[in-house]
């Protein structure tokens, strides 16, 4: 009997960290497939990545990507390397009377309903009986116990969400899977689109590029549990507070 091929799953490899974890699961021997999946074209890849549309507005390319992905084998990991902070009339608000009912709407839409359709149609492809995981990056803004300083409503308010999402997934995913991971993974600050309005106070040492991103993010997953399902960690390792 031909052995499946283990799947790495990448939502948002268009992006900079997404193309980057793209880059670098392609070169894990660990899987045997890799599925890119995007709005935009991401690759060239080698023969083994599999480029396909998503939308994260649309749940079809959604679902579709998630047919796609049971065909090719064994899904053991998914990344959803996605998020939303700024673009055309939505910039982070210093204070609550910048508050938009359409920003926001927007950045619940692609911050958390987002992953959590993607969270809807693949959970059910990881496998029962071996480890797997679903992680999707989320922000260090979106602890509720770390927030000291007040402002960026929407995308903390959309982060807190995902956090919470992941958090309710994981207590289901563990009655189905019990070696399933669950996971959101704060990236620090990276080099790209963007964090780019926002790079001035960051030092250097802190700001990361998105191969160096990608390297700490997926050293993380490596080191994952099931006792750790349900949690927010960062790019070093260390527990995000909820």
């Amino acid at each position: 009997m031909q052995t499946l091929p283990d799947v790495a799953v990448v939502v948002g490899a268009s992006g900079g960290i997404g193309a980057a974890l793209t880059a670098q699961l392609a070169a894990d021997p660990a899987y045997g497939r890799v599925l890119a999946l995007s709005r935009a074209p991401s690759g060239p890849w080698p023969r083994h990545v599999t480029q396909e549309f998503l939308e994260l507005a649309d749940e079809r390319t959604i679902a579709s990507a998630a047919a796609l992905a049971a065909t090719l084998g064994r899904v053991r990991l998914v990344i959803c390397a996605t998020g939303l902070l700024h673009a055309a009339r939505l910039a982070p608000e210093k204070h609550w009377g910048a508050l938009e009912p359409d920003a926001l709407a927007r950045a619940f839409a692609i911050n958390a309903t987002g992953p959590a359709l993607v969270a809807r149609h693949f959970l059910p492809l990881l496998p029962r009986e071996q480890p797997s995981v679903f992680a999707a990056l989320t922000a260090r803004v979106g602890s509720i116990e770390d927030n000291r300083s007040g402002g960026w409503y929407a995308y903390r308010a959309s982060k807190a969400a995902l956090n919470m999402l992941l958090r309710t997934f994981a207590i289901e995913l563990a009655r189905r899977a019990p070696q399933a991971i669950c996971v959101g993974l704060h990236p620090g600050t990276v080099d790209t689109a963007l964090s780019k309005p926002f790079q001035g106070a960051v030092s250097p040492a802190q700001l990361f590029s998105a191969d160096a991103a990608a390297g700490h993010l997926l050293g993380v997953i490596t080191r994952l549990t099931p006792a750790d399902s349900g949690r927010v960690f960062a790019w070093d390792g260390s527990l995000v507070p909820a």
